[in-house]
C-alpha cells in the first residue's frame, strides 16, 4: 500500500525560523554589547593605567645616585674625592640560572668570593627588577673582555659610577674615615628612597658622623629602551642634589708633621685652637690606607689590620685611654687657687716621701731626698709629687672630681666623631658603682698626680689643656669648620660657641699656673728645658710619665735601661703657645716612652714648629723676659733634677 506523503506547513516553518533568528540575533547583539562594554571599560575607564603600562614597556626609570660631598682641609687641600669608575651590575629578574651565570661570568671577569657573597646577600634583600652591583672598580681589560661576551649574559651590564678616593691615604684615615659597600644590614637602617642607587655609606670618621650631610638626594632619568632593554634615548632627566662639601679645621701640613714626628711609634697627638675649639691636627699611629675599604677589603687584608700587634684600626686619639700622669698637675694647681686652698706663695716641704697623717705608708716623690721647700710655680716646674699629694688631700675627692670634671674628664668631649671614649675621672661615685667599695684617702693622694683610677684620651687632655690655655673658657672640640652647598657657593662657617663660662675667676691665678708651665720648658731646672729654644713665641708646657710598675718596684733604680722603662711607661707632653695669648694647644702620648719630656716632648715641639710655618709674619726670635721664665730657688732647694727625670 503506498504511504501518503505529508504536506509541508510552510507557515509553521517560517514562524519557527523567525523565532530562531530572533534568538540568534539577540544573542549576537548581547555578545556585541558585552564586547563593546568591555572595550569601553578598557579604553576609557582604565585608559590611564594601560597607557602607563604601555609606556613602561618601552620607558624605564633609572635612579641617578647623588655625588658624595667632598672633604677638604682648612686650606682647601682635597682629602676625600670622587673619581669615575665602572662596575658590573645584574638585574636578577633577567637571569634564569644565577649560579650558572656567575660561574660563566667568572671565567670572563674574575670574581672573588667576597664579591659573590656580597652580591648574593644584596639580591636576597632587593626586588628582582632592581639592578644589584656585582663587582666594583673594573679595570679596562675587564671592561673589554666583558664587552666582547656581553651577548652571553642578559641582565648583566657595565655601569659608570663615582667611587671614593682618599688622595692622602693613611694621613687622615682615622679622622676622615672611609666609606664601604652598603649591605643588607645597612639597608635596614637607611632610608631606602634616599639611598636608591647608592652603593656606599660612611663607616668611620667624618664619613660616618656627617653621612646625612655628605650623601645628598638621588635624582632619576627616564630612558627609552628597546625589546632587549638597551637604552635608545633619554626622555627626561631630574638631576640629583649632591652632598655638601666639608672643610675641616685640620691643617694638612701640621697633620703630616705630627705623624712624621712619631716615626712609627704607637701613640697619638691632638692640637686644638683654644680660642674656638677647632682641631688643628689629630694623629693616631700606626694608621692604615682607607682606600682598601672602598671597594671591599679582602679577608686577608682585613684580618691583618684587625689583629695586627699595633692595632692600626684603633683610633688612639679618641678611643685610647691612658693614665695622664703629671699632666693634670697644672689643672689641679689652678683648682687650688680658684677654690681658695692655696696662694701662689704657699710652700710645701718635699722630703722625698709624703705621709698621710696617721698612716705609715709613704708616697714617693721623684727625687730621692725630695726637692726641699717649693711654692706652686716650682712645684709645676719640677713636677713635685709631694706638693700635689697634699693639695689633692686638702681638696678632698669630692671637690677634686667636681673641679677636674669641669675640664671635661670622665665624659666624651662632644667632638663631631663617633666612638669617643668617656675615660675615667676618679670619684667616690665611680668607685662605688664599679667596685662597691668606699673611697680611701690614699686613692685621693695618687689621683693628685694622675695615677690610680685615672683614664683619659689624648683628645680629652688636649681639650683640657686648650681650656686652660684659653683662660678657662671651654669649647667643644670641632673638626668640621664649614659646609659648602655647591661649588659656586662660599663655605658657610659653623658656629661653635663656648660650652660654659670661664673656669678662671682671677687672671692672677691663671698667670701663676701659666708662668709655672713656662718654667717647665724655659728654666734650666725645668723637666722640659730646651723644648722652647729657638721658638719665636713663648712656650708653656708640662711633662707626664704614667708609670706602670707595682708599688714594690724601686722607682729610684737608675740602673734600669731606658728601653726597660719605655716598655713600662706612658710618656705624655702638653704644650701651648704663645704662652700669654695661646693660639694652639697640643697633647701628645707615646704608648712606650721612658720619660714624658724626653720622648713625647720633641713630638709636641715639632707640631708647634709645623704650626709656626703656617702662620703669617711670625715674630722675630727674641730673648724671653727673665721674670717670665725663671724664679729664684729657695735656699733649701737641692741641686737641679736631671732633665726628664720627673713625670
Amino acid at each position: 500500500m503506498q504511504q501518503r506523503r505529508s504536506i509541508k506547513d510552510h507557515r509553521s516553518e517560517g514562524a519557527l525560523f523567525r523565532r530562531r533568528a530572533l534568538v540568534g540575533f539577540a544573542l549576537i547583539l548581547l555578545g556585541l554589547c558585552a564586547l563593546v562594554s568591555r572595550y569601553v571599560y578598557l579604553q576609557v575607564a582604565r585608559h590611564d593605567e594601560f597607557v602607563t603600562r604601555s609606556v613602561n614597556n618601552r620607558v624605564k626609570p633609572r635612579v641617578l645616585p647623588p655625588p658624595r660631598g667632598l672633604i677638604y682641609d682648612r686650606n682647601g687641600v682635597l682629602l676625600a674625592d670622587n673619581v669615575p669608575a665602572f662596575r658590573l651590575e645584574v638585574v636578577p629578574e633577567q637571569v634564569k640560572d644565577m649560579k650558572a651565570m656567575l660561574a660563566q661570568l667568572g671565567m670572563v671577569v674574575p670574581l672573588s668570593q667576597d664579591d659573590i657573597d656580597s652580591f648574593l646577600k644584596q639580591v636576597k634583600q632587593s626586588r628582582r627588577f632592581d639592578s644589584v652591583p656585582l663587582k666594583l672598580h673594573l679595570t679596562e681589560d675587564e671592561i673589554d673582555r666583558f664587552a666582547v661576551n656581553r651577548w652571553r649574559f642578559p641582565g648583566v651590564d657595565v655601569v659608570p659610577y663615582l667611587t671614593r678616593n682618599y688622595p692622602l691615604g693613611s694621613l687622615f684615615a682615622h679622622v676622615v674615615g672611609y666609606v664601604g659597600r652598603i649591605d643588607a644590614d645597612d639597608m635596614k637602617k637607611l632610608d631606602e628612597a634616599s639611598y636608591k642607587g647608592t652603593t656606599h655609606v660612611g663607616r668611620i670618621g667624618i664619613e660616618r658622623s656627617y653621612e646625612s650631610v655628605l650623601h645628598g638626594t638621588p635624582g632619576y632619568e627616564l630612558d627609552e629602551v628597546n625589546a632587549n632593554g638597551r637604552v635608545q634615548r633619554v626622555l627626561e632627566t631630574h638631576p640629583p642634589s649632591p652632598g655638601k662639601n666639608l672643610y675641616l679645621s685640620i691643617d694638612a701640613r701640621i697633620q703630616k708633621a705630627a705623624e712624621k714626628a712619631f716615626d712609627g711609634r704607637p701613640g697619638a697627638a691632638v692640637a686644638i685652637d683654644p680660642r674656638n675649639g677647632q682641631v688643628l691636627a689629630m694623629v693616631s699611629v700606626p694608621t692604615f690606607d682607607p682606600n682598601l675599604f672602598v671597594d671591599g677589603i679582602s679577608a686577608a687584608d682585613y684580618h691583618a689590620l684587625l689583629y695586627g700587634p699595633d692595632k692600626p684600626l684603633f683610633n688612639r686619639a679618641i678611643s685610647g685611654v691612658y693614665p695622664p700622669g703629671s699632666t693634670v698637675k697644672p689643672l689641679l694647681a689652678l683648682g687650688g687657687l680658684e677654690l681658695g686652698l692655696r696662694t701662689p706663695e704657699d710652700t710645701v716641704l718635699s722630703t722625698g716621701v709624703f705621709y698621710i697623717p696617721g698612716q705609715k705608708r709613704g708616697y714617693r716623690d721623684d727625687r730621692r731626698g725630695g726637692f726641699g721647700t717649693v711654692n706652686m710655680k716650682l712645684a709645676i716646674m719640677w713636677s713635685v709629687n709631694t706638693y700635689f699629694y697634699k693639695l689633692a688631700l686638702d681638696m678632698g675627692i669630692d671637690r677634686f672630681s667636681k673641679w677636674m670634671g669641669r675640664f671635661g674628664f670622665g665624659k666624651p668631649t662632644g667632638i663631631d666623631l663617633d666612638n669617643e671614649a668617656a675615660g675615667v675621672l676618679p670619684s667616690r661615685a665611680w668607685k662605688s658603682k664599679h667596685f662597691r667599695q668606699p673611697w680611701y684617702p690614699g686613692e685621693t693622694v695618687i689621683a693628685g698626680i694622675g695615677q690610680g683610677y685615672w683614664a683619659v684620651t689624648p683628645l680629652q687632655l688636649a681639650h683640657a689643656i686648650a681650656t686652660l690655655a684659653g683662660h678657662g673658657v671651654p669649647y667643644a672640640p670641632r673638626l668640621v669648620m664649614s659646609e659648602q652647598s655647591g661649588e659656586n657657593n662660599p663655605p658657610v662657617p659653623l658656629v661653635n660657641p663656648p660650652t660654659g663660662p670661664s673656669l678662671v675667676t682671677s687672671e692672677a691665678n691663671w698667670n701663676t699656673v701659666e708662668q709655672g708651665m713656662q718654667m717647665v720648658v724655659n728654666d734650666p731646672r725645668g723637666t722640659g728645658y730646651g723644648l722652647g729654644k729657638g721658638f719665636p713665641y713663648t712656650v708653656a708646657g708640662k711633662s707626664g710619665t704614667a708609670e706602670r710598675y707595682s708599688r714594690t718596684t724601686d722607682a729610684y733604680n737608675t740602673n734600669k735601661s731606658t728601653a726597660y722603662l719605655a716598655s713600662r711607661h706612658r710618656a705624655w707632653f702638653e704644650m701651648f703657645a704663645p704662652a700669654e695669648h695661646p693660639r694652639i694647644a697640643v697633647a701628645v702620648v707615646l704608648e712606650s716612652g721612658a720619660w714624658g719630656a724626653a720622648d713625647a716632648g720633641p713630638i709636641a715641639r715639632k707640631i708647634l714648629d709645623a704650626w709656626l710655618s703656617t702662620q703669617k709674619d711670625p715674630p722675630p726670635d727674641t730673648p724671653l723676659p727673665e721674670s717670665r721664665t725663671k724664679a729664684p730657688p729657695p735656699s733649701t732647694a737641692p741641686a737641679p733634677a736631671p732633665t726628664g727625670a720627673t713625670p
